[in-house]
């Protein structure tokens, strides 16, 4: 076990802009955690995962200073093609990395690419799409499954690339709540199963928080504040850089007493009864 991910007085500022959209980040993601990145629009989340992926600095020029690594690898020096093999990644809008007649083309377009044999590729994608609960869509087209159904496709098509750290930006903006839990819960399940590393963006703090074991706030293009959820989400402030709490840490605030925040029901339940139960 050791740093997977580190930002190191990482500067990036795109061309033709005239800020950075990131400022002397520093931060680092030990193997198998789950990061949390927070902050309002414009902070810089989006340019912390471009620079994880490789799109920063090979396809979005700019001025950079600093150093971002991956596993080891200095992204700057790294062809993206490796960091594929290292990093999958899931847009906000999983139709923007479908393209295919099916399911099951759709997953194995990256394989192909590589020049995997057919037999490697045919038995990675059926694994794939077991593992997500979707083997019955491998002949559907993808224009005719549902948004959930669609994460799912683009997710297996990552996974069967066996990536070392999966890359989310804000997997649920388009779901459902009860979507949304369920893509969440498949998600930490991944991470738990298959010893992923994640690190993703996500507005729903309520949804992730629980599983989180880092979170990571951005503003004005700087790091905010780091540490464990409970710790981040305790602190004063979080109003004021554009974050709303949980409501289940708005209402532990108010409690008499206790050490640190729940973040899920039972821990919160637990602390209650601790603190107020005995009084009612």
């Amino acid at each position: 076990m050791g740093k997977i991910v580190e930002f190191l007085d990482y500067t990036f500022e795109y061309s033709g802009m005239e800020r950075p959209a990131v400022e002397g980040v520093s931060f680092s993601v030990e193997e198998g955690e789950v990061a949390v990145l927070a902050g309002a629009s414009g902070s810089g989340k989006s340019t912390i995962l471009r620079s994880i992926n490789g799109l920063i600095p090979h396809m979005y020029p700019g001025r950079r200073s600093g150093k971002v690594t991956v596993d080891g690898a200095d992204v700057s020096s790294t062809p993206t093609y490796e960091l594929a093999r290292k990093v999958g990644f899931l847009f906000q809008n999983p139709e923007n990395q479908i393209f295919m007649f099916t399911v099951e083309k759709d997953v194995a377009f990256g394989l192909e690419n590589l020049g995997y044999e057919p037999e490697v590729i045919r038995r990675k994608v059926d694994w794939a799409l077991g593992l997500l609960g979707i083997s019955d869509l491998a002949k559907r087209s993808p224009s005719e499954l549902s948004d959930g159904q669609k994460q799912r496709v683009a997710l297996a098509g990552s996974l069967v690339m066996d990536p070392k750290i999966l890359v989310l930006d804000e997997p649920t903006s388009l779901l459902d709540p009860r979507t949304a839990q369920d893509v969440v819960s498949l998600v930490s399940r991944l991470n738990k199963d298959l010893g992923l590393t994640v690190v993703l963006v996500e507005h729903r703090l309520e949804l992730v928080s629980p599983m989180a074991d880092r979170m990571v706030v951005l503003s004005g293009s700087r790091v905010w504040a780091e540490g464990s959820p409970a710790e981040v989400l305790g602190r004063e402030g979080l109003h004021e850089v554009g974050l709303s709490p949980p409501a289940i840490v708005e209402v532990q605030k108010r409690l008499p007493s206790g050490d640190g925040l729940a973040l899920d029901v039972d821990g919160f339940v637990r602390r209650f009864l601790a603190d107020v139960g005995h009084r009612v």
